[in-house]
């Protein structure tokens, strides 16, 4: 009986161990590099051209957010982005994502001047979609931290314009 209980606590210490180094391990994985703090359970593409072309292939909308370190709003909105669960799923499942911080070639990602942050949408057909917008008329892709449920909406509105139009 003394070496049955003495094995069965081995075994649990074992377990339990093993349990620990497993949880300190996942937490001090290096967060993805290409989140830049937007959300590390999300899977990023690199690049702009890498976006279009999962975009086409998986049938979702491509979500590029510009933004820039030194950046105050940028990130007021990526913090609140970051912390929004309802966003993050979104992103993580409905959507390409690419956050950006250099401009792209493509004219359409900057309608109405190059500022930051901007958040635009670009559907599976690969077409930039102007009629996507925040709630300011001087910078009409810019969102705040407070206009987080309004990118839900956008999130959304995104989303369902690919089951009405495609």
């Amino acid at each position: 009986i003394m070496l049955h209980s003495t094995l069965a606590l081995s075994l649990l210490l074992i377990a339990v161990t093993s349990n620990l180094a497993m949880a300190i391990k996942k937490e001090k994985r290096a967060p993805q590099t290409l989140s830049r703090g937007w959300g590390d359970e999300i899977t990023w593409v690199q690049t702009y051209e890498e976006g279009l072309y999962q975009a086409k292939k998986s049938n979702k909308p491509l979500m590029v957010i510009h933004h820039l370190e030194d950046c105050q709003y940028c990130q007021a909105l990526k913090k609140a982005f970051a912390e929004n669960e309802e966003i993050q799923e979104m992103a993580q499942n409905n959507f390409v994502m690419l956050n950006l911080m250099h401009e792209t070639t493509d004219k359409n990602l900057s309608p109405d001047g190059q500022y930051v942050p901007r958040i635009m949408f670009v559907d599976p057909s690969l077409t930039v979609r102007a009629d996507i917008t925040g709630r300011y008329s001087n910078r009409l892709y810019t969102y705040e931290p407070q206009d987080i449920a309004f990118l839900i909406e956008n999130m959304k509105k995104a989303l369902r314009l690919i089951q009405t139009e495609l």
